[in-house]
């Protein structure tokens, strides 16, 4: 490593892996947020720096009150049950490091994305590569573009070690907006983020025009595209522009097996990039070593057969058909989802509203921005969904 370079121990000594006193791990992003929003009675988790932003959830409502829990955009039919099994099996082999085991998983994701092993990076859930990236790339500064609202991660982190926040506002059919992003680039961008299907809007930018867009800007800057929901989209993986890095271009994309492979808790995502732009990333850090062996194991499996995630997908478009429906019914705006998730307008204010409908043993989550409240229903099963409603119609009869 050159003098120009900063290795991992000084930049553990530099203190920028923390956040308020957080280290910087998803998980621990959110519950320590919550917590001390708590502590301190405040309605939004971040203190009103971002025109979007998060209600507090209320205090004292913890997993076993909680009938339906719709509020983290989990897959309530997964792991696949052979995928559970592999993790099962191999649980004896923890007292070895999985470097082996991830090697070979590596080895198919690159087969099936058609790059070279040099241009994947492996960590434990696609939270974790946005974090990482963000703090690599705003060390020193810069400002990083993306939609308004999109998600957050990436956002948080680079504000937290130093970096800005350049947001544009989706378009009317809540499309990113290429062209003011583009528009937007200066000598300070470090980065764009992109979230397609976006969080939380649950909605798809054109992936012809996602597509020309990431040709033409990352020959200025690198492009993030977060691809975590794309299989649930009605296109799928074909929608995927993970085709731009063997092409040469300066993109990254991100996926998880967190959502469609129902492994949120299991924690395996990877991130293909072009080899140069993720070495940036892998000199600071151990791509992989957050990862446990029996959870490289239930991936790999998962990778092998398609059935059982076609059968959630299908489970979760009957259950977000029943949400619009229901939506549709009591006069909601909702913007159309292709996720599986919905939101939608609540005329109420929001930390209100999350008072009331995890009283009911419902969990969701409740955001501002535009100068409105919005509700985040994540799709569940049909019993949760009903559970949902139920407590819809008390809330607002």
């Amino acid at each position: 490593m050159n003098s120009t370079k900063i290795n991992r121990r000084d930049w553990l000594k530099k203190g920028v892996l923390t956040m308020a006193g957080m280290a910087m791990m998803p998980h621990d992003i959110w519950a320590k947020t919550v917590a001390q929003a708590q502590l301190e009675n405040r309605p939004f988790l971040f203190e009103n720096k971002f025109e979007f932003n998060e209600f507090t959830p209320p205090v004292g409502y913890n997993e076993p009150k909680i009938k339906a829990i719709l509020r983290a955009n989990e897959n309530p039919y997964g792991p696949p049950p052979l995928a559970a099994q592999a993790f099962k099996d191999d649980v004896f082999s923890g007292n070895r490091y999985a470097w082996q085991t991830l090697n070979a998983l590596i080895d198919v994701i690159a087969e099936k994305e058609n790059v070279s092993k040099d241009q994947i990076i492996m960590a434990p859930g696609s939270s974790d590569l946005l974090e990482k990236a963000a703090m690599v790339f705003f060390q020193k500064g810069g400002n990083v573009i993306s939609a308004d609202p999109s998600y957050m991660s990436l956002m948080i982190v680079s504000q937290a070690v130093g970096g800005e926040w350049k947001s544009y506002k989706l378009l009317e059919d809540y499309q990113h907006d290429l062209d003011a992003m583009e528009a937007g680039i200066d000598e300070n961008t470090k980065l764009i983020y992109i979230c397609n299907p976006n969080n939380p809007s649950g909605s798809v930018t054109n992936a012809q025009r996602l597509r020309d867009f990431c040709r033409r800007v990352s020959k200025k800057v690198p492009v993030f595209v977060d691809e975590a929901y794309i299989e649930l989209s009605d296109n799928g993986i074909k929608d995927s522009v993970v085709d731009l890095v063997s092409e040469g271009h300066d993109v990254m994309v991100a996926r998880t097996f967190s959502k469609i492979h129902g492994m949120a808790g299991l924690r395996i995502g990877y991130l293909v990039g072009k080899k140069e732009t993720l070495n940036k990333i892998n000199d600071i850090t151990r791509a992989g070593m957050g990862i446990t062996g029996p959870s490289i194991m239930a991936a790999k499996t998962s990778l092998e057969g398609s059935e059982f995630l076609d059968m959630c997908k299908t489970k979760i478009a009957e259950a977000r058909a029943y949400t619009q429906a229901y939506l549709d019914r009591h006069g909601y705006y909702y913007i159309p989802s292709q996720t599986n998730f919905m939101i939608f307008e609540i005329p109420m204010e929001g930390n209100t509203f999350l008072e009331k409908i995890y009283s009911k043993q419902v969990a969701v989550r409740a955001f501002k921005f535009w100068g409105k409240n919005w509700c985040r229903v994540s799709m569940g099963t049909m019993d949760e969904m009903t559970m949902f409603t139920a407590a819809m119609d008390e809330i607002f009869a």
